[in-house]
């Protein structure tokens, strides 16, 4: 029997990594939230790899911090190790990478919803949403509670129709063995939305006791105090170390042997899986002229013995994933605690969001997260923020928000799917973003602080602390161009040292520090600074300098970018009535509705010369506006 159950500003369903993020940006920005989950022991839970962060994904995580997030807040309090990739690459593609500690992660996400005043956590099964007139009004529980509101975000993550397949064994199932959701699936397609049908999978656990590591290689953290929220000020030194270990011939050979039982090669997995996270028996097969594969061994936190085994993802049965294990140097004798499965589940076309994420279907409805086809806690926590912000901010009256490709890895990762759409689960890469000069690890909060403020995200204290960051380096920078260097015996005993050439003449500071090998220390060394350089500070200052000519030819792109972006696109455009447009441009014009001319460009399917053609009708429209005027 339904009953009324209470009325909201915004409702989430599901607490996962976009869930959090989208239920804490509502509550946060001043909505009313209700958070919707299946089982409270679940929240922020990692079925996984319990860490956070790598190339492009740890910046999404900064970025998140920047606009007001928690999953850097999150993961800086409950890591077990940290460590910086890429150190001898480029500043475009460091990133910073956590090993969780996925309980004490879960455990502290659940405490800070728990302690947020304006979200009431709840656990519950939705099976309906309220439509009205094709605009969302809340949702229906499996116990016939009707909670209205007057937004929802489905953040459902693996759960929708869920199955676990391993070996000749399959199960309806959401990840870990939880409940799936099955009827909210069958609803959403009676609504009238597409879904596709996608697979991932995870490795076996194993008992670290039963574990040889004298036959890995030790993996440590950083030395270096390390962290992803620009908040955090207490660092945990105590870390554990990671251990790589490798596959062998026994190991393919034992595999080739199984392939007849893998549900991926007898046709049992009928759903698409990760490109970029292949199982090892798709490895094995994809790669066969390679002897091996690397293995990382994982602590799954301080308190357990259960280790992740990162790079033997697979959905063979459970009698071959024992003898697999045993062919891996260190794990001879391993005590295999959980095996590895692969799961589908359903996740819904993301060309049928808007760039807010909202649905074109049925309004003030908006999806984040795994249900719109990515792959990855890190890009679900990214559009489960904005998302939510976007939720919170139509439901008390303010304007949407958007973050170009310009602006974040966010906004690559957004526009991607709503324009492109994707075909497998979506990963974030370097490669895909354009602009990666500009959208780097160092600079997520000289992108995003000031957005975040804005919307209320981040506070006054914090925006005060960001606002004498980037005064400091301003300053820094002009001193190091008002500043000549003369060729004396110290500064040239430094240029040597660091490997350059001598000084013939006196030169700016700044045109020093250009030189790569010189570095901001060395420049200090001989012209130090009047107060201290935190360095925060330093970082930003030899970056911006040395990377000047690189940094400013992107911005021009980024402005010939804005000119495409700001010739917008009528909503109620009829692209029948455009003639010229080639039928497959029409047809995906038609699917995909762009905002902007800039939008239109990147749909696939759509060349130069149909978006000329676009520019011409539209150019007509606007003159045809004018001579009516």
């Amino acid at each position: 029997m339904e009953y009324h159950a209470g009325s909201y500003d915004v409702i989430v369903i599901g607490a996962g990594h976009a869930g959090v993020e989208a239920g804490l940006a509502a509550a946060r920005q001043g909505a009313k939230t209700l958070m919707v989950t299946i089982n409270l022991d679940m929240v922020a839970f990692m079925p996984c790899n319990p860490s956070v962060g790598g190339p492009a994904k740890g910046i999404v995580v900064r970025e998140i911090d920047a606009l007001g997030g928690e999953m850097g807040r999150n993961i800086d309090k409950t890591h077990i190790q940290m460590r910086m990739l890429n150190t001898g690459k480029g500043p475009a593609v460091r990133a910073l990478r956590a090993q969780a500690d996925k309980f004490l992660y879960q455990h502290e996400m659940k405490k800070t919803i728990e302690n947020e005043e304006n979200i009431t956590l709840l656990q519950g099964m939705v099976e309906k949403l309220i439509v009205e007139d094709g605009v969302c009004k809340g949702v229906i529980t499996q116990t016939g509670a009707i909670y209205e509101s007057k937004t929802v975000v489905i953040t459902t993550g693996t759960f929708l129709r869920g199955k676990i397949i391993l070996g000749e064994l399959q199960y309806l199932s959401g990840p870990n063995n939880q409940q799936p959701s099955i009827t909210l699936s069958e609803h959403l397609e009676e609504l009238g939305f597409d879904l596709v049908r996608f697979k991932t999978g995870t490795p076996p656990r194993v008992n670290s006791a039963s574990i040889d590591y004298s036959k890995t290689e030790i993996q440590p953290g950083d030395d270096v105090p390390r962290a992803f929220s620009y908040e955090t000020t207490e660092y945990i030194t105590d870390q554990l170390p990671c251990w790589l270990t490798y596959t062998s011939a026994e190991t393919h050979q034992l595999i080739d042997d199984n392939l007849h039982r893998s549900p991926m090669y007898s046709g049992m997995i009928k759903g698409t899986g990760p490109r970029y996270c292949p199982s090892i028996e798709d490895k094995v097969v994809r790669f066969n002229d390679k002897p091996r594969h690397q293995i990382f061994l994982e602590p799954e936190g301080r308190n357990t013995q259960e280790v992740y085994v990162q790079g033997l993802s697979t959905s063979l049965p459970e009698d071959v994933q024992r003898k697999i294990l045993s062919t891996i140097p260190g794990l001879e004798n391993v005590r295999m605690m959980r095996a590895g499965y692969a799961i589908e589940y359903d996740a819904i076309v993301p060309t049928q969001l808007w760039p807010t994420l909202e649905t074109k279907k049925i309004q003030n409805l908006y999806t984040a997260g795994q249900i719109n086809g990515t792959s990855g806690y890190e890009e679900a926590a990214g559009q489960g923020i904005m998302a939510g912000i976007n939720a919170g901010r139509r439901a008390l009256g303010e304007e949407d928000l958007i973050l170009s490709r310009s602006d974040a890895y966010i906004g690559v990762l957004i526009d991607d799917l709503v324009t492109k759409g994707t075909n497998e689960p979506y990963r974030l890469l370097t490669s895909r973003a354009e602009y990666r000069l500009l959208l780097r690890h160092d600079n997520a909060d000289l992108r995003l602080t000031e957005i975040g403020h804005k919307i209320g995200l981040i506070s006054p204290e914090r925006f005060a602390k960001f606002e004498a960051k980037k005064q400091e380096i301003e300053a820094e920078k002009e001193r190091l161009q008002s500043i000549i260097i003369k060729p004396n015996e110290q500064v040239q005993t430094i240029i040597r040292e660091a490997g350059g050439s001598e000084l013939k003449d006196g030169i700016r500071a700044a045109d020093l520090l250009k030189r790569p090998e010189m570095t901001y220390d060395h420049i200090h060394q001989m012209v130090p600074a009047d107060k201290e350089i935190s360095p925060d500070v330093a970082e930003q200052v030899e970056i911006q300098v040395k990377y000047e000519g690189y940094i400013q030819k992107s911005l021009q792109q980024v402005d010939r970018l804005k000119k495409m972006e700001n010739k917008k696109i009528p909503e109620n455009i009829d692209y029948d009535d455009i003639h010229g447009l080639a039928n497959e441009a029409r047809q995906k014009l038609k699917e995909v509705r762009p905002l902007s001319v800039a939008q239109a460009s990147r749909i696939s399917g759509v060349n130069p010369a149909d978006v000329s053609i676009l520019l011409v009708y539209l150019e007509q429209g606007r003159i045809a506006k004018v001579s009516n005027e």
